[in-house]
């Protein structure tokens, strides 16, 4: 599976830390920030475009809180990226939600409570049926 990450100065240790973690479980790992970006606008919208326009199906964004990440890539029409600072979450979004990022904040969320998390986010494939009908009226949105 292939996964587009990136974070700001605040989150660039955890994220360096879950790309080691990924890149040791497989996973096809795209950094867009192999350099932290100034700001979590600038890191998010990274992620958020390669997702976009390069069909990632899964991404993680990383700053220190995770709530500034997903409002910027939300500002995004027909992203959706939630903040998620538990496993449950993580689970619950990916599969009703559609969740095509989760952004972690690493003043929030620990090393190995991040591992699990980002497990539980990337086993988890979204379910579709009467979730989409809240996802269509999201799209419809102005």
């Amino acid at each position: 599976m292939k996964v587009v990450i990136g974070s700001d100065k605040d989150g660039f240790d955890l994220k360096e830390k879950v790309k080691a973690y990924l890149k040791s479980h497989d996973y096809d790992v795209l950094d867009v920030t192999p350099e932290p970006a100034a700001d979590f606008v600038e890191s998010s919208l990274q992620v958020t475009h390669e997702v976009m326009e390069n069909g990632f199906k899964k991404a993680i964004m990383f700053d220190e809180y995770g709530v500034g990440s997903a409002m910027a890539s939300n500002k995004v029409k027909g992203m959706v990226t939630a903040n998620v600072n538990e496993e449950r979450t993580a689970h619950m979004t990916a599969m009703h939600n559609g969740a095509k990022a989760i952004a972690l904040g690493s003043g929030i969320v620990g090393e190995k409570l991040a591992y699990s998390i980002i497990q539980r986010y990337l086993d988890t494939e979204y379910a579709g049926g009467r979730h989409q009908i809240r996802l269509n009226m999201l799209e419809e949105m102005i």
